[in-house]
């Protein structure tokens, strides 16, 4: 990764860790109440970050290996994913989040630098850099943790990236966030947070410290 590339990682971690952070106060049946997506529950709207990273995940296994490879089988196959994850119980779809997550970070900490530029393709957009694949996925954490409605909003976004250039689509579906009036029951009270302490290794912390 060049500067701008573990950048952009830097704060895919960031935006991961705070959406885990919200993930794992939410519990039954708060889980499968309406999300700010029509028609999707909270526990779609989850299930769906983290199959995202699995489809990203793939591409870069396949620009590594200089394979080209889908993001996933078929659009129902991508649909039924979904679905089957989002039925499961809050801890475990916590824990599907964070685990795929880290799965995509580990892969593209390891993708060598030539390899970034190695075109990938993903249903409904023309090819792209796979470089590209960074800026969408800080994207898709951070817009999809607003569609909770489990109080994290445009507000709570980093400057970085609420001023960050982006391309189309992702430019107006930020946008769309901005001017929202859409809402969302809210979560039943939440557990006391963890006493914090310097570099202590808590088992809420994807990353292993806060």
């Amino acid at each position: 990764m060049d500067a701008a590339q573990r950048e952009l990682s830097d704060q895919i971690d960031q935006a991961t860790q705070r959406l885990l952070g919200t993930a794992r106060i939410i519990t039954e049946p708060d889980l499968r109440a309406p999300s700010l997506l029509p028609g999707w529950t909270r526990a779609h709207v989850l299930a769906h970050v983290a199959r995202g990273a699995d489809a990203m995940r793939h591409l870069l296994v396949g620009v590594r290996s200089g394979q080209d490879r889908s993001a996933y089988a078929s659009a129902e196959a991508w649909q039924a994913d979904i679905e089957y994850w989002a039925g499961l119980r809050p801890k475990e779809l916590a824990d599907d989040l964070a685990g795929s997550a880290m799965a995509l970070r580990t892969v593209a900490r390891q993708l060598p630098d030539e390899r970034w530029r190695h075109p990938v393709l993903i249903p409904g957009s023309a090819a792209f850099p796979a470089a590209e694949l960074l800026a969408r996925r800080l994207v898709e954490v951070e817009l999809h943790h607003c569609d909770l409605g489990a109080g994290y909003t445009p507000g709570d976004w980093p400057p970085a990236f609420a001023a960050m250039e982006l391309a189309e689509p992702m430019r107006s579906q930020r946008a769309d966030r901005l001017t929202s009036t859409r809402t969302a029951e809210p979560l039943a009270p939440a557990r006391p947070p963890a006493p914090y302490r310097p570099n202590q290794r808590l088992p809420g912390s994807w990353l292993g410290t806060r």
